[in-house]
């Protein structure tokens, strides 16, 4: 402690002697100790389970409402029996099928909600991100019901992307019934996804990791587990209901040799290229459709005469086409019909989609992506016969690299296509393959097919998921320094003198106040200095609430939570032992310092000379 930061007037026995405040070291304001797992967690978690329980029920209703539009609109029965529309007997009426469904949809996003509109994550994304998790309750019945009029009536887009809609709109609806926080409603909104999408592919990890990357943009136990239990719950209801079989069943594979490793990454970085060029394709058409001189409403009948005109040329184009998918794993359609029906189904999906319609993206890209790995194993083998390439695996490590590309989750497609074929020889290539289409994707466009809608509207997506540094220090770390303290029984026109006469140490905006070396308050500058407090009043007289304190042991980020819970700029430093014992002080500016170790741990030492300079301005600009 150095004895000349510390103002201590001359004991005056004729002071008047305040009255008392009320304020005691045990009134002292201080963070409450954090708990990993509180009883709201807990009652989070039992909101999320029951919620998964409904998010089962609701994605087999969707599945059985698209088959129902399927039989109904392809071959004029009616039916819950989930078929294929590659089987119609409708000849050149193909055409108009998709189109009125088209109509429907526009009808529906136009006279009940705008927001059934696209393909379901990234309006899940923007409600998470701008608007507090806070989704119509007519989502939930609106989404399931354009997405399955899309589908049945011949849309090449997957049931996935609906349902996670509708779970996180159910989620959602969850959190407004009972008063909920913003984060909570979060948790819901993505229980409730990662449910929908467990319940269709029965993918529990995946659906956890989808949550990670896309919906909760943060990795701690408080969001993780109501997610994870959510989507196990839902995976347990789909056993029950459907059963254990993948969804993509395919033959096993054998593991994969060194050089057929390398190939497999290759053909990810083909399948990066290839995301980049699909995203970007999507968008173009999508400003296409932008400049048309007519409503909005009329885009998804005008994008499904593309849908009608592939799917008459190319009839397994039409419809979710998950046995397109099991077909291509399984190498059963010979590569020429692959390139074939992936370049239609491309054309067909993502004309439809930039017109607004609503559905799915993962389905259709695990169809384009599969072939785009059937035809570069095909190359591969034809250049080097004995390369070890299995054009199953080659298709399976296409259909993960082109999501992972395009959407940027790389945990997700890895474990999403290990858990949708079982396979567990293909977990190497497959994250291989991945990250190599990430790396491509990264490299050549800013955003991605999940999120350049969104951030076309101004809305920031966080791409990088790390360790709050502000958590990662202790308030202890900073070096403290005793602060410039002012006595309780100390007189106004003493202290007032003091800082008049510019004295080092009285230029500060805040004073901790001690009684017999016992943290009493903090008073401020403007305290001070108001024209309504008379001379011979004493600094004790000053204080208006207890001190708002910090531990020593505490972290900068609950440091700088206190800070705003409390609208303070300092926070005196107490001791866990005894909270009136002052060690020091910290403020603002010291949170701002903490940022300095942040900045020189990611740059090079050229870059730190910079980061210095710029550092050393906004110090003098403070």
């Amino acid at each position: 402690m150095d004895p000349g930061d510390i103002f201590r007037p001359p004991t005056n026995s004729a002071l008047p002697v305040p009255p008392d405040t009320g304020i005691t070291p045990e009134s002292i304001d201080l963070p409450r100790d954090r708990s990993v797992f509180d009883k709201r967690s807990l009652f989070l978690t039992l909101a999320c389970v029951a919620l998964a329980v409904v998010a089962v029920l609701v994605a087999q209703g969707l599945q059985a409402l698209i088959a129902c539009f399927t039989n109904i609109s392809f071959f004029g029965r009616f039916s819950l029996t989930p078929t294929s529309p590659a089987g119609n007997t409708l000849g050149w009426w193909v055409l108009l099928v998709p189109v009125l469904g088209g109509l429907v949809v526009g009808v529906m996003a136009r006279y009940g909600s705008s927001a059934i509109r696209g393909h379901g994550i990234p309006e899940a994304m923007e409600q998470v991100l701008s608007n507090q998790s806070r989704i119509h309750p007519w989502m939930m019945f609106l989404k399931p019901v354009s997405s399955a009029v899309a589908i049945g009536t011949g849309g090449p887009f997957g049931a996935e992307g609906p349902i996670i809609a509708t779970g996180g709109a159910l989620g959602s609806f969850f959190g407004q019934l009972f008063p909920s926080t913003a984060n909570e409603r979060k948790i819901l909104l993505t229980a409730g996804a990662a449910a929908g999408m467990t319940a269709i592919f029965g993918t529990p990890i995946a659906a956890v990791l989808l949550a990670v990357e896309l919906l909760l943009f943060e990795y701690k136990a408080t969001s993780i587990i109501p997610v994870a239990l959510a989507a196990v719950t839902a995976a347990a209801g789909r056993v029950a209901l459907v059963g254990t079989e993948a969804a993509f069943p395919m033959p096993a594979v054998a593991e994969p040799t060194v050089t057929a490793l390398a190939l497999y990454a290759v053909i990810g970085l083909v399948c990066g290229v290839c995301s980049v060029f699909v995203t970007k394709a999507v968008y173009w058409i999508e400003d296409q459709f932008e400049r048309l001189p007519i409503h909005w409403m009329w885009w998804p009948a005008l994008g499904a005469v593309a849908v009608g005109i592939c799917g008459y040329i190319a009839p397994r184009t039409l419809g979710v086409g998950y046995n397109n998918i099991t077909d291509i794993l399984a190498n059963s359609i010979p590569t020429q019909a692959v390139l074939f029906l992936c370049s239609m189904k491309f054309v067909s999906w993502a004309i439809s989609l930039g017109s607004g319609t609503s559905g799915g993206t993962m389905a259709p890209l695990f169809t384009i992506g599969s072939g785009v790995g059937t035809v570069c194993g095909a190359v591969a083998l034809w250049l080097l016969p004995n390369c070890g390439i299995d054009l199953r695996m080659a298709a399976l490590v296409g259909m993960a690299a082109l999501f992972a590309g395009a959407t940027r989750a790389l945990l997700t497609s890895v474990v999403m296509a290990f858990e949708t074929t079982q396979q567990p020889h293909g977990l190497l290539p497959l994250i291989g393959g991945c990250s190599a289409a990430y790396v491509v994707s990264s490299s050549m466009m800013k955003s991605t097919l999940m999120t350049e809608k969104i951030e076309r509207r101004g809305v920031r997506v966080p791409s990088d998921y790390q360790a709050d540094f502000l958590d990662r220090i202790s308030v202890r770390e900073l070096n403290l320094r005793y602060p410039v303290i002012l006595e309780a029984k100390q007189s106004l026109s003493e202290v007032r003198a003091w800082m008049n006469a510019g004295t080092p140490g009285s230029e500060h905006q805040g004073f901790p106040v001690l009684d017999d070396g016992k943290l009493r308050g903090v008073i401020t500058r403007r305290d001070l200095f108001a024209s309504s407090i008379p001379e011979d009043s004493v600094v004790e007289s000053l204080i208006r609430r207890p001190p708002v304190c910090i531990y020593e042991d505490c972290s900068l980020r609950e440091a700088a939570d206190h800070m705003v819970a409390h609208d303070v700029g300092r926070l005196p430093v107490v001791s866990r032992k005894d909270p009136s014992i002052l060690l020091g002080i910290i403020t603002r500016s010291d949170l701002l310092a903490a940022h300095k170790r942040r900045l020189t741990e990611h740059y090079d030492e050229h870059q730190v000379i910079n980061v210095r300079k710029v550092w050393s301005s906004l110090k003098e600009e403070t």
